[in-house]
């Protein structure tokens, strides 16, 4: 496949998210053959998009490019997502745009298990990835129910567990992470302070796992209670493994890039196109600068609800202004027109710590 030249720094880190998700890759005039072939070979591949994956010119890569980030959590014999991002990449591969799928939004699942007899059903978003211990099924529904939600069709996917997250901040050394008020792990009962401040791979990931904290009236107010909390930090958390990747020149080291791709082992999966490589993949997508890239929440609120007499704690795209907001967004997605929208919606765009 064509490339459009050296990969920039940031090109060997691709996606990191929320189980959480950043995919390591190489792609330098520096490395040779041999490291190329290591690199495209290190990481797992599977289909990930099935029928819904939307197709490419592998001769000559061009944008925009949709790429669904699926956060994963192997427990026993089991894996469940809880940590979705779709990535949007613009026709001109120079910007890219982060939407962080709340766990608890109200959606319709095709498949909502046995406890439905297998039948359609509305429920939180992160249901559709537990209904059965065979991820092939879940990882089906999963995608299935996002594409009934966005009617967006996805170019190439990846999945990580918590493993993946571990060891890309293990790699930079520390990232920077800037909670806004003080709050104390539900996990470890840790106090994080509030303000900027680097983080090591056990602390971090303690933090982009948080979800209960988030609950004083002005994190709701402010449009980051709960969930949307533990949304934002999760795009903290990418955007400051990209940017310390940057600083400290990985891009140079071919032989430490493809250790570290190694290093991932079953933890990070990717779905590419077909004849589409992990190095022509990073080649083509070196003009984003991580700096700008945008981060997006879906248009929506919490509330409770009480089905049977049984609190149900959701998040959900409200009638009205809401779900025109949530309508636009797909649309812009699919018409890459993500620029126009977030002039139009800036309640809904996430500014940067």
């Amino acid at each position: 496949m064509a490339g459009k030249g050296h990969a920039p720094w940031w090109a060997h880190v691709m996606l990191y998210a929320g189980g959480l998700t950043t995919v390591i890759a190489g792609g330098a005039a520096a490395v040779t053959q041999y490291g190329v072939n290591a690199a495209n070979t290190a990481v797992e591949h599977e289909e990930i998009l099935g029928e819904h994956q939307a197709e490419v010119d592998a001769d000559n890569l061009e944008g925009p490019l949709d790429i669904l980030v699926l956060g994963v959590d192997k427990q026993g014999g089991s894996t469940r997502s809880d940590t979705m991002i779709m990535v949007h990449i613009n026709k001109e591969l120079t910007g890219a745009t982060m939407i962080s799928l709340p766990r608890d939004l109200w959606v319709d699942i095709p498949d909502c298990g046995p406890g439905w007899g297998n039948n359609p059903c509305t429920y939180k978003l992160n249901h559709a990835a537990s209904i059965s211990d065979d991820w092939e099924v879940t990882r089906a529904n999963v995608v299935n129910t996002i594409y009934d939600l966005t009617g967006v069709e996805f170019h190439m996917a990846a999945t990580a567990d918590f493993g993946g997250f571990i060891e890309m901040v293990d790699l930079v050394g520390e990232i920077q992470l800037c909670p806004w008020h003080e709050i104390e792990s539900i996990h470890t009962h840790k106090v994080f302070p509030e303000g900027c401040a680097y983080y090591g791979k056990d602390d971090a990931l303690d933090l982009v796992r948080q979800r209960k904290p988030w609950d004083w009236d002005s994190d709701w107010q402010e449009g980051r209670g709960g969930d949307y909390g533990r949304q934002e930090m999760q795009q903290q958390a990418i955007k400051s493994i990209l940017i310390e990747a940057k600083k400290q020149g990985f891009y140079k080291d071919p032989a430490a890039l493809t250790g570290m791709l190694e290093g991932f082992g079953d933890s990070l999966t990717l779905d590419l196109p077909k004849d589409v490589s992990v190095t022509d993949l990073v080649v083509n997508l070196r003009d984003i600068d991580p700096n700008s890239i945008n981060t997006v929440h879906v248009p929506s609120s919490a509330e409770d609800i009480y089905p049977d007499g049984k609190k149900v704690s959701i998040v959900k795209t409200h009638e009205g202004e809401q779900q025109v907001a949530a309508d636009a967004l797909w649309a812009a997605v699919r018409n890459d027109t993500l620029d126009q929208w977030m002039v139009q919606y800036p309640e809904w765009v996430k500014a940067s710590a």
